[in-house]
């Protein structure tokens, strides 16, 4: 009888060294996605006239991006370190890309938020004549911030996949962009659910159940793709338990908001008969009171439940990750797959399956 392989490594060592990223990059992967996500949302609010809708989403889209450029900044160790990447353009690098994408991103959500805060204040900052230039720039930094958006929301899962660590580069070629871009999706939506009343937050939950149902199948799709000893991380441990109350607190999100989406339908359409209704409104708007509060709570927590949906996967990911770098078995048994694999498709002569 063979006894069970143990897999191990030279001196007890990682055979590949673990990247020191800790909860300041996963608060910024977070972060990226819910920007990008608001900016979108923001974008169709004023072209939808949701004054509401289009103030929270861009307020949240600035601090999402400060709060996350901090994390970042501070993951980094000394600022000039960001500015250093930006030295130079490498399309080839995700790295390079992230931090142009980022800074684009961040220029035109600054002016859109400087526009909402002067129409907040009644149009008292001290702009002088720049008021009417400033202004006259919110639908091309509406358009600018917009663009960028979709890249801050996926640019991160090819950072992560570009690495030698096992469960990441796996699941950077089995869609973690595309997880990662539903996620955002979830969170933006969720958090606009939030912070806007009911009655404009339409799009934001149709956002958010399409997100939802797109990571759920990306999730699925991608751990498919995967290798079990580089799924194992995801499913195990603290990132496993993180990764699977993001899939409890999101299908409670998703039911809790086509709940209120169905609610609101429904009250708009009884609102609309009570209004021809005369004296009968009397009773109906203290009901209409009732139901505009009860729709509003589970706006609320729906929307809270989805946003911290999002924020368990971005943690649950990065954990994993780092995890799948102590255990040799997450290094040695996909890579032997993967050369038994080209050996019986009849690749015989390369450097993978030669070893030269």
């Amino acid at each position: 009888m063979v006894e069970d392989v143990e897999f191990s490594s030279y001196y007890g060592r990682p055979i590949v060294k673990a990247p020191p990223w800790g909860d300041e990059i996963a608060i910024y992967l977070f972060l990226g996605g819910l920007a990008g996500g608001s900016s979108l949302l923001g974008l169709g609010a004023q072209f939808s006239d949701r004054p509401q809708l289009r103030i929270a989403t861009r307020l949240t889209a600035i601090t999402a991006t400060a709060v996350g450029g901090a994390a970042l900044v501070a993951d980094l160790g000394r600022p000039e370190r960001f500015l250093n990447m930006m030295r130079v353009f490498k399309v080839s690098s995700p790295m390079s890309m992230g931090t142009w994408i980022l800074s684009g991103f961040g220029v035109g959500s600054g002016v859109l938020t400087a526009i909402e805060v002067d129409r907040l204040t009644g149009e008292r900052l001290p702009l002088g004549p720049l008021r009417r230039i400033l202004h006259a720039f919110e639908t091309p930094a509406a358009l600018e911030s917009a663009l960028f958006a979709a890249p801050l929301a996926a640019y991160t899962g090819a950072l992560l996949g570009d690495t030698a660590v096992p469960t990441w580069n796996a699941a950077g070629r089995s869609g973690l962009s595309f997880v990662f871009v539903s996620s955002a999706a979830v969170a933006a939506g969720g958090a606009a659910m939030a912070l806007a009343p009911v009655r404009e937050t339409g799009p934001a939950r149709l956002l958010a159940l399409g997100g939802a149902a797109g990571e759920a199948f990306a999730m699925n799709r991608m751990k498919q793709g995967m290798h079990p000893a580089e799924v194992d991380p995801l499913e195990e441990g603290e990132p496993g338990h993180k990764l699977h109350r993001a899939e409890k607190l999101l299908i409670a999100g998703a039911i809790g908001t086509a709940a209120v989406e169905v609610g609101a339908r429904v009250f708009a359409k009884k609102l609309g008969q009570h209004s021809g209704a005369g004296s009968g409104l009397v009773g109906a708007g203290k009901r209409s009171w009732k139901t505009r509060a009860a729709l509003r709570t589970l706006s609320v927590v729906s929307g809270t439940a989805l946003a911290a949906a999002s924020a368990y996967t971005r943690f649950g990911v990065l954990e994993a990750g780092i995890e799948s770098t102590k255990d040799p078995r997450h290094v040695v048994e996909p890579q032997r797959a993967r050369l038994e694999e080209r050996r019986a498709r009849g690749i015989v002569d390369d450097s993978i399956t030669t070893g030269s």
